[in-house]
Order: structure tokens, then sequence, then C-alpha cells
């Protein structure tokens, strides 16, 4: 049984990958991992290149499905299993209860990047005032010039197109949080920024789970490190 605070629960994961190209070399991604996040904590994913970790942040998502094993989820009233759940319930659990933010933004042409920042909370049921509001705060707060609000972000640079997947991944304030390197592209003064954004969203008691190559930004941040080796 789950204890109350818990939202994220892996059981004995495993991810094996086939490359059917390469004569069907396996490579064992993921072996056996269990892990439990907290609400209110941030855990860091910590260990070499080939340890995992992206893929381990990638399965709580279901951008891959493991080869065994469990990730359940807090939703709702009760937990899903991401790693057998179907696509409808799964979209669902990402719409309402789980945001990931990426290394790279999706940019959809001509889509604004306020309307792509509010979109999530949209989602959700909020106003479009309230929503519009929210994106404003956020991209004035990671520094992006209001001239650019109105643009779609393609064309932007590779530090305002982090800020505004960053924008929009803080937007709805969904109940988990998982963040692939969110300051990689980003100066001194913007790091500060999401340093900040992740202690806010801590103190609301949104569960966190990043990897972060910026040592600074994981001392900051961090509850504690989640060690992993090459399966």
């Amino acid at each position: 049984m789950m204890e109350k605070s818990e939202m994220i629960r892996v059981e004995g994961l495993s991810k094996r990958f086939y490359l059917h190209v390469q004569g069907g070399t396996v490579i064992e991604a993921l072996r056996h991992v269990d892990l439990t996040v907290r609400a209110g904590e941030c855990v860091a994913l910590h260990g070499p290149s080939g340890s995992g970790k992206s893929t381990l942040l990638r399965s709580l998502f279901a951008n891959y499905q493991p080869t065994q094993g469990k990730v359940l989820v807090r939703h709702r009233e009760g937990f899903v299993d991401m790693a057998s759940s179907e696509p409808r319930l799964i979209l669902e659990v990402r719409r309402e209860s789980m945001a990931y933010v990426s290394q790279f933004l999706r940019v959809i042409p001509r889509v604004s990047a306020l309307n792509l920042v509010a979109e999530p909370l949209m989602d959700l049921g909020a106003g479009e005032t309230e929503a519009l509001d929210r994106a404003r705060t956020l991209l004035a707060q990671l520094n992006i010039p209001e001239r650019l609000w109105g643009l779609a972000p393609a064309t932007f640079s590779g530090g305002e197109q982090q800020r505004v997947n960053l924008a929009r991944g803080f937007c709805a304030l969904k109940p988990m949080l998982l963040l692939d390197e969110p300051t990689a592209s980003l100066d001194a003064a913007n790091r500060d920024v999401v340093v900040d954004l992740i202690r806010a969203a801590k103190s609301r008691g949104q569960a966190v789970v990043g990897i972060f190559h910026d040592e600074p930004v994981r001392d900051a941040v961090a509850d504690r490190l989640f060690e992993m080796e090459a399966a």
C-alpha cells in the first residue's frame, strides 16, 4: 500500500532496447529499478552517461514502455500504472497530473509563445484570462522580451526556446513535474530563476524528478540524489 505522501513509485523497472537493424543487438538500459518520490520532494537522477537517467525519466512519462515493472503515479483519487495503462488514461494523467519539460521545445507553427505557455492551464479548464495572465507572469519571470510573446518560437534562440518550454511546464502547477536538464541552455541569471521556480513548486507540494548536469543547480534544489549505474 502506497503512503499518503507518495506521488510516484517505481517497482522493478527494466527496459531493453532491441536494435533489429544491428543484428538484433540488445541494450539493457534499466535493470530492476525501484524509486519512490513524495509530495514536496525533488529527486535528482544522478549517474554517468549511459546509466539510464533519460530512459527512466521518459518511462515515468510513458514515452517509453518498460520491458517489465511498474510506474505507479498518483492521479485523481488513486494511482495509475504508466507502464501498462491504455493510451487514453496515460493522456489524461499527462493533461491533469504530470508535466514534463524536455530539453527541446516542440514548436507549433503559427502558435504564439504566449498561447503555447497558456495552453496546459486552459486544458485543465482555466479561463483564457487566467491562463494568459499566468503565462505572461512566467514569460516575464524567465526574461523573455515582451516583443516576442506574440511570435511563434520556431525562430527563437535555443535559450529562449528552453525558457518558453520551462514556462509551459510550470504554467499548470500539476502535482508531478519531470525536468530533463532544465538549465542546460541558460545563463546564470535565468538558472537562478529556474531554481526559484523549482523551490516554489516543492513548497506547493509538487513532486519533482529531474536530471541536473549543472551541479550548483542540483545542489540548490535536490532533496536527495538517486544514484544510477549502467545496467
